[in-house]
């Protein structure tokens, strides 16, 4: 085997930095004093990032047997000279005791690196360094130790500071991203939290690096809940005794003992803020905070859908950069139809129980005006629209949401297509949420089916639209008369309909009639004459847009 240098590609360790790795064979190797020794490596080459718990000096041929693991052996091998089954042995033993590597100073017993040694410790995938030069161990011993200390005490004390900082938002009442932004600050990595069945909950971090991470998550969660996947450091998340979530440092490049520490203290403060009701999401929100509380595990789903679906509907990331969340969040992607919906409740609950019913996989989340929002995904071959008519009447068989309005987008086959798709939804319940017709609409309201308001709704932005409006309604408007509006409202809905706004106001016809005379007076229009009662009733839905 041929031998390789120690200094090859080794740089001179940096600065403590109490959240560096720990120290490897290659970092000692590494170290000033070490270099002096001109150290030679002869075997185990290809293991010398082997982190290194404690170095000792030994010389007894059965010295495996007073190690842990992870120690880094000094020897001059005067006791083992001359005789070769007691030089494999000792490499053997070693070996056993998971040592990090054997240091072996030529001198007088070896003044070459010994063959049988060297061979045993390649079989075993041992590294074995020769020095050429002797110099004291004991100096050797006493920096390794000294650097090995203050690593672990500033390992500990971050800690410790990191406990605080948390509790300190805990009690400030931050949002629960928060806690994570600064875990991941903290960490250099992503930070993932998850359900038990591996559905991503939350994340925080550098937002490409989190993208990457969640690209391949079903197999990255795998490997890191089954302990294989490097730098991959969870805590679990328990409460009351109960077991509901796991909290993730994704490839974390510090010492693995000081990320288990910090694992922790982030588990604990999450802990924490669930058992002291969450705290409210608006307040000093971070990235990726949608609003509302944490406290429970439904609610955190909800919170992580809502996250996701504020950001397909606000366009502020393209759709495809969002794929790989969708699909940690548990929603089938890869070859599927979306079926984007807005619902008029608020009871997302309800929402996630007749998905479950019907077997429809979908996400939904809380928005505001007492609305929810459903993604659907549905296999190619499935009939879109009488699923979710389906949904919409199994919403509606409870007696308190007989009249739940369902506003649905057309099926999208595309996810990039998903943003518009939401946002069609969207303008399709604000056309609904005010009209006098609503509990007459059919149980799912699409864009076509709102006609005149629906078109007002898309424009109501429009500065010549608002200009309009004001114009038209401006002698009512700059009155205090609020009824008179409410009046006209309501007549112009029912297509000029005298008998059924007086029977929905609750007032007699002659009393009617002289509030007919009262608007048109002030508007100086003739509601008998169809342009300008249909002008003053485009106007009248464009003032409702704006102000609902």
């Amino acid at each position: 085997m041929t031998a390789t240098p120690a200094t090859s590609g080794t740089p001179a360790v940096p600065a403590q930095q109490p959240w560096e790795p720990a120290l490897s064979v290659r970092q000692v190797l590494g170290l000033e004093r070490v270099l002096a020794g001109q150290p030679e490596v002869v075997a185990g080459a290809h293991r010398l990032d082997r982190p290194v718990r404690w170095v000792h000096v030994a010389e007894a041929a059965d010295v495996g047997v007073m190690l842990s693991g992870g120690e880094m052996v000094l020897t001059t091998g005067v006791l083992l000279a001359g005789d070769e089954d007691k030089q494999g042995e000792y490499i053997r033993s070693l070996h056993r005791a998971e040592a990090a590597a054997v240091v072996l100073g030529l001198g007088r017993a070896f003044p070459a690196p010994p063959d049988v040694m060297r061979r045993a410790a390649d079989r075993c995938g041992l590294p074995m360094v020769v020095l050429h030069r002797p110099f004291p161990f004991a100096e050797l011993t006493e920096e390794v130790q000294s650097r090995l200390l203050r690593r672990k005490f500033a390992a500990v004390s971050l800690s410790e500071a990191v406990r605080t900082e948390l509790t300190g938002l805990i009690t400030a009442g931050a949002p629960v991203q928060r806690l994570l932004d600064e875990v991941a600050r903290h960490g250099g990595c992503p930070v993932v939290v998850t359900n038990l069945a591996h559905r991503v909950l939350a994340t925080a971090g550098e937002r490409p690096a989190v993208d990457d991470v969640l690209r391949d998550w079903e197999r990255i969660a795998r490997q890191a809940g089954a302990g294989t996947a490097d730098g991959w450091i969870r805590a679990e998340l328990t409460c009351r005794g109960e077991r509901w979530g796991r909290l993730v440092l994704c490839g974390y490049r510090g010492d693995r003992a000081a990320g288990r520490l910090l694992a922790e203290r982030a588990a604990e403060a999450l802990v924490l803020h669930r058992l002291l009701g969450g705290g409210d999401g608006r307040r000093g929100a971070g990235p990726g905070s949608a609003g509302g509380t944490w406290d429970s595990p439904g609610s955190w789903e909800e919170q992580s859908a809502r996250s996701l679906l504020t950001d397909l509907v606000s366009g502020a990331v393209p759709a495809r950069q969002l794929l790989p969340r969708a699909r940690a969040a548990g929603l089938p992607v890869n070859r599927r139809v979306f079926v984007p919906l807005v619902v008029g409740t608020r009871d997302t609950a309800r929402l996630d129980r007749v998905l479950r019913l019907l077997g429809l996989p979908g996400i939904v989340a809380g928005l505001a005006d007492d609305r929810a929002a459903v993604l659907l995904s549905l296999a190619p071959d499935q009939d879109a629209r009488a699923l979710t008519a389906h949904f919409a009447a199994r919403l509606r068989s409870a007696a308190d949401a007989a009249h739940t309005v369902v506003a649905a987008a057309d099926a999208r086959a595309d996810w990039a297509d998903v943003p518009a798709g939401l946002r069609e939804a969207q303008q399709v319940a604000d056309a609904v949420a005010d009209s006098p017709a609503a509990l007459e609409l059919p149980p799912v309201v699409r864009l076509r089916d709102v006609h005149l308001r629906g078109l007002v709704r898309l424009l109501r932005d429009d500065p010549h639209v608002q200009s309009f409006a004001e114009r038209e309604l401006d002698g009512l408007l700059q009155g205090s008369d609020g009824d008179l509006l409410s009046v006209l409202r309501t007549y112009l809905a029912t297509g000029r309909n005298k008998s059924r706004t007086a029977q929905l106001h609750h007032v007699s016809r002659p009393a009617l009639y002289r509030r007919l005379e009262a608007i048109q007076g002030r508007l100086g229009v003739d509601l008998d004459d169809f342009e300008q009662a249909a002008s003053v009733h485009i106007a009248l839905l464009a003032h409702d847009a704006q102000q609902g």
